[in-house]
């Protein structure tokens, strides 16, 4: 059985929540779905190359990542020219 210690739960649920924060910064992401979504998923490659996060937690951490990027660019279509 793999011992995992209080130390690194606790690193891993830290950098998760950082990653989060980054996640729901709605301003960012509406001014520049593009580049927050590179930074998000970059940031999560991060976490996973430096074994903070496993395989599963990446693929999960990509997909919201996308799903931001497939929200902002709806809310971009959604904007009416005069507004």
């Amino acid at each position: 059985m793999k011992e995992v210690s209080v130390d690194s739960m606790a690193e891993r649920s830290s950098a998760i929540a950082q990653w989060q924060l980054m996640l729901r910064d709605d301003v960012a992401l509406l001014a520049m779905p593009g580049a927050h979504h590179k930074a998000l998923v970059r940031q999560a490659y991060a976490l996973h190359h430096c074994k903070v996060i496993d395989a599963d937690d990446l693929i999960d951490l990509l997909e919201f990542a996308d799903a931001a990027l497939g929200f902002a660019i709806e809310a971009m279509l959604d904007v009416k020219p005069n507004e």
